[in-house]
């Protein structure tokens, strides 16, 4: 993978690509990205692998699923543990981050009723952000190095800092200081040189 050319392709906001970028940093690995627009996406959904974007072209080849890319470019760059419980603890808090994104998105992304989506806004802040979050403080507490898993960061602290700094941002901020472990963490992968450069100048929110 070290001279493999890789290319993102997704819509100009941070979203569902964004934990992709933040792996892709920590590695320090070039990467071209090409943005979208709707009509765009429109016309070539039909040609992507998987019907969704982001996609990533690997030496030209294209794959889906966000999870998926960011857990293989983690392995590849040595972001996925040393061994196999490692790697299980990372994909359990990645599950877990993307069953809080799926839950977000019916109670409130999808819906268009403005009576449903206001109700839909509090239920997240006040019970499924504190549920999700409450996961994260126990796996951190559990390993008890601050991390995920192990002693240094890998992508389930990266997942577990998009999750608290991304899209999702304003339906925690009322609970977030409720769950300190989960803080430490997320100022930790902050603080990574790598994480500050590409946060420093990244493009999209």
């Amino acid at each position: 993978m070290a001279n493999s050319t890789i290319r993102l392709i997704y819509f100009p906001r941070a979203g569902r690509a964004e934990a992709i970028r933040l792996v892709l940093a920590a590695a320090g690995k070039a990467y071209d990205e090409v943005t979208v627009t709707l009509d765009q996406w429109q016309q070539m959904k039909p040609t992507t692998p998987c019907g969704t974007l982001p996609i990533v072209e690997v030496d030209g080849k294209r794959f889906g699923q966000s999870r998926a890319i960011a857990s293989f470019l983690a392995r590849e760059f040595g972001l996925h543990g040393k061994q196999g419980l490692d790697a299980l603890k990372i994909d359990q808090t990645a599950q877990v981050a993307e069953d809080f994104i799926l839950e977000f998105a019916s109670k409130y992304f999808y819906e268009e009723e403005p009576e449903k989506k206001a109700a839909g806004a509090k239920i997240l802040k006040e019970e499924t952000a504190p549920k999700y979050l409450g996961f994260f403080e126990k796996f951190v507490q559990e390993e008890g190095t601050g991390f995920i898993s192990g002693s240094e960061m890998t992508l389930g602290d990266i997942v577990v800092f998009d999750i608290c700094t991304g899209f999702l941002k304003p339906f925690l901020e009322d609970s977030l200081s409720d769950f300190p472990l989960v803080q430490a963490l997320v100022k930790a992968v902050g603080s990574n040189d790598r994480i500050k450069q590409y946060l420093a100048t990244k493009k999209f929110s």
